[in-house]
C-alpha cells in the first residue's frame, strides 16, 4: 500500500482528530482482513504449485534443441513417450551362474509385470568383456507422460530388480535419472522452507533483541510466499510457463531473503518515528513515506532484472524469470501493506523490551564502525578504492579454477540408483556408452538414416525403436563412455551427417544445455544490463551514478564466481561447473547488488538536495544506511546459503556465488568501493542532472573538502536505526 493510503483519515484534514482516530482504527483492520481473504484464496492454489512443477531434464532444454525435438517425436510414436532404463547386475570378482539365472529370471517378471517395448520377450542382456557386468536395456511407453506414473515404473522395475550377497543391481539410464531428480526436487519444498525459515528467524531475533517483534515480519514472509506460489501457479496453467524445483525454491529464497530486507528498512525508519510521534499510526505514516519509495524502487529494478530472463531459451531460465519477479512483487506487497498494519495494531509493545516511547532518545550517539568507515574512505579515497579493485580483480581470478561443465552422474551431492548404475557401466564398458543415442527420422528415410549412422566413426551399434505418425526411431550406441569427449563427437558427427533427422538422448541433451547457455549468456547479459542502468537513470536523474553502480555490480559477480572457483573442487568436492551458473549469478547479483546500492543513493542523492556538499552527503548516506543495510545483507546472504545444503550441486552452486557475492558487495563495493568513488567524484556523480552542477559553497561552507566533514554529519547509533540530520526532518 502506499504511503498516501495509510494518510487517509488521519489527521486535521481527514475531518479533525476524531476523523483520524477513526480512520487509524479502521485501515489497519482493512488490510489484515484484505490479507486474510487473499490467503483464503491463495493457500489452495499454493499447494497445487507441486502438481504442474516439472523436473524432467526435457523441462530444462531449449524448446528449438534436437533433443527437445526428439522428445515431441516420441510424444507421437505409439504408445506415446517411452521410459528408457538399463538395469545393471555386476558382481566384483565375475558373475556366477547363480547370478545370470537371478537376472534372466527377474528381467523375465519385468516382461509380465510391464508393458515394455519390442513385445513380451524379455529384454536381452549384454555382457561386459571381463564378465563382471550384465546390461539390460528396459524401456515401457506404459507411463505416458505422467511424471508420477514414470515414477511409479521405475520404482516397481526396482522392486522386482534386486541383488544380495555380493551381487549388485542398479537400474539406471534416462528414466531412471529423471526419476532421481524428481524425488529430490519433491523433497527440498519442505527443508528449504523450514532451514530458510528457521535462518531468517535467528537472524531476526539477533537483530531486534525482541521476543516478538522479529515474528512479525516473518509472518509477513511467510504470506507473501504463500501468494507467490499461488500466483505461480495461476500462470503457469495461464500461459504455460515452466515451474521446476529450481525455480520453486530460488522463489521462496527470493520472498524471504528481500522481504526480510524490506521489512529491516521499514522497521528501522518506524522505530525511529516511534520516538517522536504519540501515534503508532501516524508514525507508520510517516515511515512509509520515507521508505516506500526507495523500496519500491529496489523491488521494481529487481523485478526487472528478474524478468530479463524470459529472453533466455533456455525452458528452466526462462520460465525462473516470472516466478522470481513474482516472488519479488509478493515480498514487496507484503511488506507495505500486511507488514505496516500488523505492526500498528500490535503497538509499540511489540518492541518489548527496547520500546521507543515519544520523546525518549536512542542511545548515545557514538563513533562506531562505520563512522572509523567514512573517516578512513575520507582520507585515503583514492587508496581505498583502488585497494578494493586490486581485491576484486585478485578473486575473479579464481574463475580460472572453476572445474568443467557438470556432468549429469556428478549432479547430486549424494548418490542415488542411477548414478551408482551410470558408474558402473562406465567402468564395466569402457568402449561403448552405457545409454543410448536416440534419433528421429521421418519413416521415408529413416533406413537411410540408419546406414548412415552405422558408417559414423565412433558408432558401435544402431537398434531400430517405433515407428508411427510418420516418424521412425532408433537407438545408437557410442564409444566412449557417457558425456566423454568420444561421444560428444560422435553426436556432433551423427548431426552433421543424418539431415532431416534429429538427435537426442541424455549426452545430447548436455550439449544444447551448454550451448543455449551460452547463446543466452551473450543475449540475457546485455539486456540486462541495459535495463538496469535505464531504470537507475531514471530512478536517480544521473547517467554517472548508475554507471558506477553497474561496474559495482559487475565487478562483484566475477569476484563470486572466482571465489567458486576456489572452493567448488577443493572444499565442496564439486566436479564440475553448472552451464547456467554464470547467467543465473550475474541476473540475480546484479539486481540484488543494485538493490543495496539504489538504498546508499537514494540517501546521499536525498542529503545532497538538502544542501548537504558532495563529502558529507557521501559520508552521512553511509553511516545512516550502514547498520541497516549491512543488516539486510547478511539475511539476504544467509538464506541463499541455504541452497549449499541441498542435494543438488546446481542449486548449491547457484546459492554459495549469490552469497557470496550479496556479502562481497555489502562490505566492501558498497562500504568502501562505491563511497570512495562516490568522493571523487563529487557533484559529477550525479551529472548532467541539476545535482551535477558546481555551485559556490554557501556561507562556512567549504565546498565538502574541509576537515570539518565527518563531524558534521549525524551518526548511526550502532543498532541498525537510520539517524537523521535535522534537516531532512
Amino acid at each position: 500500500m502506499r504511503a498516501a493510503k495509510w494518510e487517509a483519515g488521519a489527521g486535521p484534514r481527514a475531518g479533525g482528530p476524531a476523523g483520524g482516530r477513526r480512520g487509524a482504527r479502521g485501515l489497519p483492520w482493512l488490510v489484515l482482513a484484505l490479507w486474510i481473504g487473499v490467503l483464503a484464496v491463495a493457500v489452495p492454489l499454493a499447494g497445487r504449485l507441486g502438481d504442474v512443477q516439472r523436473d524432467s531434464v526435457v523441462d530444462y532444454l531449449p524448446a528449438s534443441a534436437d533433443s527437445t525435438q526428439v522428445a515431441k517425436v516420441q510424444q507421437e510414436l505409439p504408445g506415446g513417450e517411452s521410459t528408457d532404463l538399463v538395469v545393471v547386475y555386476h558382481r566384483d570378482g565375475g558373475l556366477t551362474a547363480a547370478d545370470r539365472r537371478t537376472a534372466a529370471g527377474q528381467t523375465a517378471d519385468l516382461a509380465r509385470t510391464f508393458r515394455l517395448t519390442g513385445g513380451a520377450a524379455a529384454p536381452e542382456g549384454v555382457p561386459s568383456k571381463d564378465g563382471t557386468t550384465l546390461m539390460y536395456p528396459v524401456s515401457s511407453t506404459q507411463p505416458g507422460e505422467d511424471s508420477d506414473a514414470k515414477t511409479t515404473f521405475v520404482d516397481g522395475v526396482r522392486d522386482i530388480a534386486t541383488g544380495g550377497h555380493g551381487l549388485t543391481v542398479k537400474v539406471g539410464g534416462p528414466g531412471g535419472l529423471d526419476a532421481d531428480a524428481s524425488e529430490v526436487y519433491s523433497s527440498l519444498g519442505g527443508p528449504l522452507l523450514y532451514t530458510t525459515v528457521l535462518v531468517v528467524a535467528v537472524l531476526l531475533i539477533l537483530i531486534y533483541r525482541s521476543p516478538a517483534l522479529w515474528l512479525v515480519p516473518l509472518f509477513a514472509a511467510g504470506a507473501a510466499d504463500v501468494l507467490s506460489m499461488a500466483v505461480t501457479y495461476l500462470l503457469n496453467r495461464a500461459f504455460g510457463i515452466t515451474v521446476s524445483g529450481q525455480s520453486s525454491g530460488v522463489m521462496t529464497i527470493l520472498v524471504f531473503g528481500v522481504g526480510t530486507d524490506y521489512a529491516l528498512l521499514l522497521v528501522a525508519r518506524y522505530r525511529e518515528e516511534l520516538r517522536g510521534t504519540a501515534r503508532p499510526y501516524d508514525a507508520m505514516r510517516t515511515a512509509l513515506r520515507r521508505c516506500a519509495p526507495a523500496i519500491t524502487a529496489s523491488a521494481g529494478t529487481v523485478a526487472a532484472g528478474m524478468l530479463c530472463l524470459l529472453a533466455a531459451d533456455l525452458n528452466s531460465s526462462h520460465g525462473m524469470g516470472p516466478a522470481a519477479a513474482v516472488g519479488v512483487a509478493s515480498a514487496l506487497a507484503a511488506m507495505v501493506t500486511l507488514l505496516p498494519a500488523l505492526l500498528v495494531l500490535l503497538g509499540r509493545r511489540v518492541f518489548w523490551p527496547l520500546v521507543p516511547e515519544p520523546g525518549s532518545e536512542p542511545r548515545p550517539p557514538r563513533r562506531g564502525g562505520f563512522d572509523a568507515i567514512g573517516r578512513l574512505v575520507g582520507r585515503r579515497p583514492v587508496a581505498v578504492l583502488m585497494s578494493g579493485v586490486v581485491l576484486l580483480g585478485a578473486l575473479a581470478l579464481g574463475v580460472l579454477h572453476l572445474p568443467g561443465s557438470l556432468k549429469q552422474q556428478d549432479s547430486f551431492a549424494t548418490k542415488p540408483d542411477s548414478i551408482a548404475a551410470a558408474q558402473l557401466l562406465g567402468a564395466a564398458y569402457p568402449d561403448r556408452s552405457g545409454q543410448p543415442i536416440t534419433v528421429v527420422s521421418h519413416t521415408g528415410a529413416a533406413s537411410a538414416a540408419e546406414r548412415t549412422a552405422r558408417g559414423t566413426v565412433g558408432v558401435v551399434t544402431v537398434r531400430p525403436g517405433r515407428t508411427g505418425g510418420g516418424w521412425s526411431e532408433f537407438f545408437v550406441t557410442a564409444a566412449g563412455p557417457p558425456q566423454s569427449a568420444a561421444e560428444t563427437a560422435t553426436i556432433r558427427r551423427l548431426r552433421a551427417e543424418l539431415h532431416g533427422s534429429y538427435v537426442g538422448g541424455p549426452s545430447a541433451q548436455q550439449i544444447d544445455l551448454r550451448s543455449t547457455n551460452s547463446r543466452d549468456r551473450e543475449i540475457v547479459v546485455p539486456i540486462t544490463l541495459a535495463a538496469i542502468v535505464l531504470i537507475l537513470i531514471l530512478l536517480l536523474r544521473s547517467l554517472v551514478a548508475p554507471l558506477l553502480l553497474a561496474a559495482a555490480v559487475i565487478a562483484v559477480w566475477g569476484s563470486a564466481l572466482g571465489v567458486g572457483g576456489l572452493v567448488f573442487g577443493p572444499v565442496l568436492g564439486f566436479h564440475g561447473t553448472d552451464p547456467g551458473l554464470g547467467l543465473l549469478s550475474f541476473v540475480f547479483l546484479v539486481a540484488l547488488g543494485v538493490d543495496y546500492g539504489i538504498f546508499l543513493m537514494h540517501r546521499m542523492r536525498e542529503e545532497a538536495l538538502n544542501g548537504a556538499p558532495p563529502r558529507q552527503a557521501t559520508l552521512s548516506a553511509l553511516r545512516t544506511t550502514g547498520g541497516v543495510i549491512t543488516s539486510a545483507g547478511i539475511v539476504l546472504a544467509a538464506t541463499f546459503s541455504v541452497l549449499v545444503n541441498m542435494p543438488l550441486v546446481q542449486l548449491a552452486e547457484l546459492g554459495f556465488v549469490i552469497a557470496v557475492g550479496v556479502l562481497l558487495d555489502t562490505f566492501v563495493v558498497r562500504t568502501f568501493l562505491v563511497t570512495s568513488a562516490s568522493m571523487l567524484l563529487g557533484r559529477r556523480l550525479w551529472a548532467p542532472g541539476a545535482l551535477g552542477r558546481a555551485r559556490p559553497p554557501a556561507a562556512g561552507e567549504d565546498g565538502g573538502n574541509g576537515p570539518d566533514d565527518t563531524a558534521a554529519v549525524g551518526r548511526s547509533g550502532g543498532d541498525g536505526v537510520e539517524r537523521e540530520a535535522p534537516a531532512t526532518r
